[in-house]
């Protein structure tokens, strides 16, 4: 293998993954994936800088996937890693050429999100959590925040008065969620639990998640709690799969796509109406089984 750390190739990648941060505001897990797609391509290639990377190279990389039995959707993240990279290396004169620019997307069958109805939303609330786990749960689904946005609220981004929850997205991108009566009052029930933790352990944090040992909520604990609570409704669920209820119970009742695109800080409304096969798929569900 020619990829090793020293070499040219090594350097344009670290510049990449520092434009990354530095540049676009990426939090530190989608750089370090970036990093591992990249690098992986680079370890299977010969090559010592960039410019010895040519299309060829990339197709046989791709052939390696598909050898390797890689899902389609893995194939496709690396791809469109590897377009990333070449793409700003171009851009910024490193590259002579940008050997990615006429690569074939593959395609993949599209497949939705697995989702939960409201009445286990109302089940899970009900199985007895403490108050970390409940509001945990329901700003998960009443605001429908991603799991890492989740970890990362401060006591200053929940406004109850006002009546919103103000979390930094993808690239750092701000938006503003409204909060309902239900979580503001969850929220209100959390806060003097909080408080004795913090002076149990003589803290000095703002985050809003902490567990009753003193320390933050991570990503993994947040993971772990929403994976038992779906065992207790027979389903392998994540976070994510809250976020995805979230979006479709708003459109089943009536929700505007553009709304829905707001609160979930899509970028593209395409992503968002991924959702609306979703709410049709569950219409057909529900009047065939009163029509059956």
């Amino acid at each position: 293998m020619y990829y090793k750390r020293g070499n040219k190739l090594f350097q344009t990648i670290s510049e990449y993954l520092e434009y990354l941060e530095l540049e676009k505001g990426l939090s530190q897990n989608t750089i370090d994936a970036y990093r591992r797609d990249i690098e992986d391509f680079c370890e299977n290639i010969s090559a010592e800088e960039i410019n010895e990377i040519d299309r060829h190279m990339i197709s046989s990389y791709v052939r390696i996937l598909k050898e390797r039995k890689y899902a389609p959707t893995s194939i496709i993240r690396k791809i469109a890693s590897l377009r990333g990279f070449f793409k700003w290396a171009y851009t910024a004169d490193i590259a002579k050429t940008n050997p990615t620019a006429t690569l074939e997307q593959p395609k993949v069958p599209q497949k939705l999100p697995k989702v939960v109805t409201i009445r286990e939303i109302e089940e899970m609330l009900h199985n007895n959590l403490t108050p970390l786990q409940n509001v945990a749960l329901e700003l998960l689904y009443s605001c429908g925040l991603r799991v890492s946005e989740l970890v990362n609220l401060t006591i200053y981004d929940i406004d109850l008065t006002s009546k919103y929850v103000k979390c930094f997205g993808k690239g750092s991108k701000e938006r503003i969620i409204p909060i309902g009566a239900k979580a503001r009052d969850i929220v209100k029930e959390y806060l003097p639990v909080r408080e004795l933790i913090i002076k149990k352990y003589k803290l000095d944090t703002k985050k809003l998640l902490i567990s009753n040992t003193g320390r933050p909520v991570t990503r993994q604990d947040i993971y772990n709690f929403i994976h038992q609570q779906g065992k207790l409704i027979h389903k392998n669920i994540s976070p994510h799969t809250i976020r995805h209820s979230f979006a479709t119970h708003l459109l089943e009742n009536g929700a505007d796509l553009r709304v829905v695109q707001e609160l979930l800080g899509h970028s593209d409304v395409s992503t968002t109406q991924l959702y609306t096969h979703i709410s049709k798929k569950r219409l057909k569900e529900v009047y065939f089984s009163i029509n059956s």
